[in-house]
């Protein structure tokens, strides 16, 4: 099989879990990018990466790099492209770009247009005919990125972003991504090692994930549709190959998910029940200040509410009680706490270990590790 130049898009803050993911998963020449992740393989991985990937939001398969002087010489070499190779006249397209430090590209829309026409040139020159555009459900997505005077044209194999994993039916107010929830637990450097705790589930995003992350199975498999299978050479023998079901990974701990919210828990428990892991989670309807269970030694993660979208009466004393409640109850584990309320984290009181940068939709936010000692820290 040929190998291809491939991209892994993901969010800010995950680009080395997301190269350690695609290095176990069998990406050749690995280079860590800006939100993204380079790397080489073939048809095989390209499928893999779609199925197996917790932390990439697409997949993008290179098709065409070249350096241009000006709009013109970029339109003839796009034009030049056999498009017939990646999709048919029948089948509809979508141009997505990307433009950076441009003097020809004012902005992407202008760069999309240019591609479009391209395209559209390309077809009527050779049958008389062009293939429509869509931009709600096109059947073929073509990134293109543009830095300085020079473009890379890929094709999306992924379609819809892969944080749409297809197990969430229901969500609360300020929902977690899939991909970030994957990725905090990851960074916390969790497998399904010990105990793991979510004391404000929501609608049990994190809980969930860690369950599918402890038992090996695999993110994608409740999605129903990936761009590369409407491609000319999808290999349908290859694809059942690999989403054959495999045997799950025993996991001898326990998860616990709780929030204050009857609500939100009945979310939590009828995402899990469709992501097939009810039965790997305790829930529990409680205050965080109130919650027992029989947690030990475990690892604690989770994303309190902001004060963005959710504004409890009061935040600060929100985050007292979880600093306080974390050091009475959680001796011997381990913390990590997602928030975008930088005067609220310091209200927890206690030191973080690691200091980290994510970012949740548009908001950069801490994510910050505490181990819990019982009495004081020596130094």
């Amino acid at each position: 099989m040929k190998d291809f130049k491939l991209i892994a898009k993901t969010l800010a803050g995950l680009e080395d879990v997301l190269a350690k993911e695609v290095k176990n998963l069998g990406g050749k020449n690995v280079r860590r990018g800006n939100r993204a992740v380079f790397y080489e393989g073939n048809l095989e991985l390209i499928y893999k990466s779609n199925y197996h990937l917790r932390t990439a939001l697409r997949v993008l398969k290179e098709i065409e790099y070249f350096s241009f002087k000006d709009v013109d010489q970029f339109y003839l070499k796009c034009k030049k492209i056999d498009w017939t190779k990646y999709f048919s006249l029948e089948q509809n397209f979508r141009i997505d770009s990307v433009v950076v430090n441009s003097r020809d590209f004012r902005n992407s829309m202008f760069a999309s247009l240019k591609v479009k026409d391209a395209i559209a040139d390309y077809f009527r020159e050779k049958t008389g005919k062009r293939p429509n555009v869509d931009t709600d459900k096109p059947d073929v997505i073509i990134n293109v990125h543009i830095f300085n005077n020079s473009c890379t044209l890929s094709i999306d194999s992924s379609g819809e972003s892969l944080h749409k994993r297809g197990y969430r039916v229901k969500q609360g107010e300020a929902p977690l991504s899939e991909v970030l929830a994957a990725g905090m637990i990851l960074l916390a450097g969790w497998y399904g090692n010990s105990d793991f705790m979510d004391p404000m589930c929501g609608s049990g995003t994190l809980a969930i994930e860690a369950a599918m992350i402890a038992q090996n199975i695999p993110p994608a498999k409740f999605r129903k549709e990936f761009a590369f299978q409407l491609w000319n050479d999808f290999d349908q023998l290859l694809w059942d190959k690999i989403t054959e079901p495999a045997p799950k990974r025993e996991f001898r701990h326990t998860i616990y998910a709780s929030d204050i919210s009857g609500s939100n828990l009945l979310n939590a428990q009828t995402n899990a029940r469709r992501a097939l892991v009810f039965n790997k989670i305790q829930f529990q309807k409680s205050d965080f200040k109130d919650l027992k269970c029989e947690f030990k030694n475990g690892t604690i993660v989770t994303n309190p509410p902001y004060g963005e979208r959710l504004i409890p009466e009061d935040l600060n004393g929100l985050y007292r009680m979880i600093g306080d409640k974390l050091k009475q109850d959680y001796a011997g584990s381990e913390a990590w706490i997602l928030s975008s309320s930088v005067e609220s984290m310091k209200q927890i009181g206690l030191r973080p270990d690691k200091k980290l940068e994510l970012m949740n939709g548009a908001l950069p936010c801490k994510f910050d590790n505490y181990k819990l000692f019982s009495g004081k820290r020596n130094n």
